[in-house]
């Protein structure tokens, strides 16, 4: 067990940095825009009350209402700015804010979830970054230093890894600091890498030029990579279009004009309106996070690089992603297409976390199975392609899997010949779903806890659901009517797996050398 990181009275003054002062500026035209919009939101209701408002010198006061929010917003981030500091240790990342309420906040670097380097369009017109260190402990837990100048985000990135994967500065090294002169020891040998991304079975410290088991040298560079796939934009485009969202859409537009034809009002047509804003914005959304999409695998995590106007660089570190789901909606059947989702402890729920979570936006079945090594490299069976191939698009006991048994199909009519289960050497698989296919890989190591789940009319057919149980995320696994007794031994069995499975495990300095 790691001891607990050092708190922030045991960080030397000369350690705390602040953000890049243009930081205030950023933050302040956040403000000043969501009064304007909030403003501009209320007086659109009353378009003859807001015409009064703005006759004669009316504006004059409009504009003076501004620019009191403006100086009010940027004052205040001013000040909050002068009040933030970060300072990186081998131990934690330390965060000081708030103006009125002090606050500290502490990520712990063996805790560490994933590490994003997030560009919105503002930030990156002044080639500035967000660095956020995802974290395991609950909502809330994340670190954000915003803004950083981007090389120096990056250079942080790569030494807030290393630290986290167990290698550690010679005595006397100085710590890490974005933005700071010498923060990067330029002198030191290239190439703070680890396990050679070909495979497994490479000693972590042979492949990082001027690391030794005595410790690594002071600063760390770029560990290198080996891109996986890349999504080009016509597929990435077309998928949008051949979307349930676009189909929706359609549907509803075709709806509210035929009831406006049949009753020869068009007023149906401006209730539309909001609900096209809608659908809209949902498919810039899958556009926007989804264009330049990327993935490479380095001695440091998975990499993701994907964004439009906002662009995000991830690095998910290994054996932090907790479950996988791979799924196929009725409008992908043809081009045989699939998303695929990751929970990983620490970026939990919500929209910033369903961007985060996106390991292929749109993957053929090759790219796909590509993806799944990525988090998997071992499936645990001797042919696993094949399995996988089962989990897409078999059903009943195809490919080794337990289904549901005959009397599921009262409790699902459409989709039972789909449900099933597979138990391999290193992982939970599960199917479902029959128009929109479902896959749900869970590693043993990565189960959080286990549960079943019975209805009163599941208990009068004699099935169960099986639910595992994992951190906040797109994926909940669970495998609906099994049959009862076949439920309850797969609850005994997998409590085992698990527990021999994390016994098993890794480290979590997975570049630190053990004896």
């Amino acid at each position: 067990m790691s001891a607990p990181a050092e708190s922030d009275d045991a960080v030397p003054a000369d350690a705390w940095r602040r953000m890049h002062p243009v930081t205030p500026a950023l933050k302040g035209w956040k403000v000043l825009v969501g009064v304007i919009a909030v403003v501009g939101y209320q007086v659109a209701d009353d378009v003859r009350t807001a015409s009064e408002l703005l006759g004669g010198k009316g504006w004059l006061l409009v504009l003076g209402a501004v620019a009191l929010v403006a100086l009010v917003g940027f004052g205040y981030s001013a000040i909050a700015w002068r009040m933030t500091r970060y300072a990186v240790t081998d131990e934690a990342v330390h965060l000081r804010t708030g103006v009125l309420f002090r606050q500290q906040r502490q990520a712990r670097l063996d805790r560490l979830q994933a590490v994003d380097v997030v560009q919105p369009l503002l930030a990156r017109l002044f080639g500035l970054a967000d660095l956020r260190l995802e974290v395991a402990g609950g909502s809330g837990s994340a670190v954000s230093l915003a803004y950083l100048r981007e090389p120096d985000a990056q250079a942080l990135r790569s030494d807030l890894l290393a630290l986290a994967a167990g290698l550690r500065r010679p005595a006397g090294a100085p710590a890490p600091a974005a933005g700071a002169p010498g923060s990067v020891d330029d002198g030191a040998a290239p190439g703070a890498a680890g396990l050679d991304p070909q495979g497994p079975g490479t000693d972590p410290l042979s492949a990082v030029p001027g690391a030794t088991a005595a410790g690594p040298r002071a600063g760390f560079e770029e560990a290198p990579e080996r891109e996986v796939y890349a999504v080009p934009m016509p597929r990435l485009l077309v998928s949008t279009l051949r979307s349930a969202t676009v189909a929706g859409l359609v549907l509803l537009v075709a709806a509210f004009v035929v009831g406006a034809i049949l009753a020869r009002d068009v007023g149906p047509l401006f209730v539309l309106f909001p609900a096209a804003l809608g659908f809209v914005g949902t498919l810039w959304g899958r556009i926007n996070g989804g264009a330049g999409f990327r993935a490479a695998l380095s001695p440091d995590g998975i990499r993701l690089r994907h964004g439009l106007t906002e662009q995000r660089a991830q690095t998910v570190p290994p054996g932090r992603v907790q479950a996988v789901r791979l799924s196929q909606g009725l409008w992908w059947r043809g081009p045989d297409w699939w998303r695929i989702e990751i929970n990983v402890a620490g970026y939990g729920t919500g929209d910033d976390a369903a961007r985060a979570t996106v390991l292929h936006p749109v993957a053929t079945r090759d790219e796909a199975a590509a993806a799944l090594w990525l988090v998997l490299p071992d499936l645990g069976v001797e042919d696993p392609r094949a399995v996988v191939d089962a989990a897409m698009s078999g059903r009943d006991d195809e490919g080794g899997f337990t289904p549901a048994p005959r009397q599921a199909r009262w409790l699902d009519p459409v989709a039972w010949r789909r449900q099933g289960v597979r138990v391999t050497r290193t992982a939970l698989v599960a199917r479902s779903g029959r128009l929109v296919r479902h896959v749900v890989v869970v590693p043993h190591e990565r189960t959080q806890s286990l549960g079943l789940e019975q209805g009163p009319l599941q208990r009068r057919l004699g099935v169960a659901s099986f639910v595992v149980h994992s951190t906040p995320g797109p994926v909940r696994p669970r495998v609906d009517h099994l049959d009862g007794l076949v439920a309850a031994a797969l609850l005994d069995e997998q409590s085992e797996r698990a527990r021999t499975a994390r016994a098993a495990a890794g480290p979590e300095l997975w570049m630190r050398s053990t004896p």
